[in-house]
């Protein structure tokens, strides 16, 4: 069982940062893949980024590449998604995922445990 908190959301105008960070109960979390995945009004939820366990690897989808970056401290138990040169496209309530799989997928129903949730809103 993992319990999932995301924080860091907000409102920032275009070309600005912010950083998400994602806050993973249980003992079992590094060998857990990880995802961010965001949700606009009115539209379905979307893959963002991935990170597989014990791995450097990252995936994301191509509209934030370059952009943002996804990054996991086994350790501390969190995964945080940094991004940068936010534009109004980008808003959304960002949802971090973890599931047990050893395959890093980009389908958001591959993923058991999710956060809450946190806005992030980009201003033109």
């Amino acid at each position: 069982q993992v319990q999932l908190v995301e924080s860091g959301g907000g409102l920032v105008q275009a070309g600005g940062s912010l950083r998400l960070s994602c806050a993973a109960s249980g003992r079992t979390f590094s060998t857990y893949t990880t995802g961010w995945f965001r949700q606009a009004p009115g539209k379905e939820r979307e893959f963002v980024a991935a990170m597989p366990s014990r791995s450097t690897i990252t995936y994301y989808t191509d509209s934030v590449k370059g952009r943002f970056t996804i990054s996991r401290d086994n350790a501390k138990n969190t995964v945080d998604l940094q991004m940068n040169s936010l534009k109004p496209g980008d808003t959304a309530v960002y949802y971090c995922a973890a599931d047990a799989s050893l395959t890093t997928s980009r389908r958001a129903n591959a993923y058991l445990y999710w956060g809450q949730g946190t806005q992030v809103t980009v201003s033109s």
